[in-house]
């Protein structure tokens, strides 16, 4: 792709993702929608974190496009280096957990992660656009450009810290309200709890390597020239 044509497929999926935001919190307002909203907001799925995830990285992809037509790559060297470690260590990773963790359920017992009766509260393509596009928009994304990838201990640091962040709110919120964010956890002791936590997290670790074999397979040697520069 042009460097054109990649600016205007980083403002496409922008857009997309701001839309998905937008219209899922304009649902939010609906009394009847909003009950699955309650006791910690719709920002206590890890579905919609994901999609304010992936549409900060767009809008810094779109930044970095924008600005390395005006100011050349040596003066925005920050912004690409934050796009990268932004692309690297969060949103490939999150995007494709999101997508196997869910429709692993999903195909198993949906009434575990996505009952039956969201189907009345949720169009069929908004399920999909929350759960299935997310995962080719991030491949496209492989394809498309090179990105470094950090140091492996720095990478899975920064990986670890935002999943126990995420898991220490799930157990806050079933603290302060006693209801699971997700139907499954209810279905489990605290050892079954710990260890689907444990599970996830080594999961996510596995698309984090995946991730990084995937650039080295379609970008090789340019990965290489481009951490030496670095």
């Amino acid at each position: 792709m042009t460097r054109t044509s990649t600016c205007i497929y980083h403002f496409f999926v922008l857009s997309w993702y701001t839309f998905l935001s937008f219209y899922i919190s304009q649902e939010g307002e609906d009394p009847q929608k909003s009950k699955i909203f309650q006791n910690g907001g719709q920002w206590k799925y890890l579905t919609f974190l994901n999609l304010l995830l992936q549409a900060i990285f767009y809008g810094v992809a779109c930044l970095e496009d924008v600005l390395k037509r005006t100011k050349g790559k040596k003066d925005i060297k920050f912004i690409t280096a934050f796009r990268d470690l932004l692309f690297t260590t969060l949103a490939f990773p999150i995007s494709a957990f999101v997508f196997l963790s869910f429709w692993i359920i999903f195909l198993y017992d949906r009434e575990l992660v996505y009952p039956k009766a969201l189907d009345d509260i949720f169009p069929g393509w908004l399920n999909h656009a929350m759960h299935t596009s997310i995962l080719p928009f991030s491949l496209v994304e492989i394809i498309l450009r090179p990105h470094c990838y950090p140091m492996k201990r720095k990478g899975l640091i920064i990986l670890a810290a935002v999943s126990l962040a995420y898991i220490s709110r799930v157990l806050w919120i079933y603290s302060e309200t006693g209801t699971w964010v997700y139907p499954v956890f209810a279905k489990l002791s605290p050892a079954g709890l710990a260890a689907f936590f444990l599970a996830s997290y080594i999961f996510v670790v596995g698309i984090y390597l995946l991730g990084e074999k995937l650039h080295h397979w379609k970008w090789g040697d340019m990965m290489q020239l481009m951490k030496k520069r670095k």
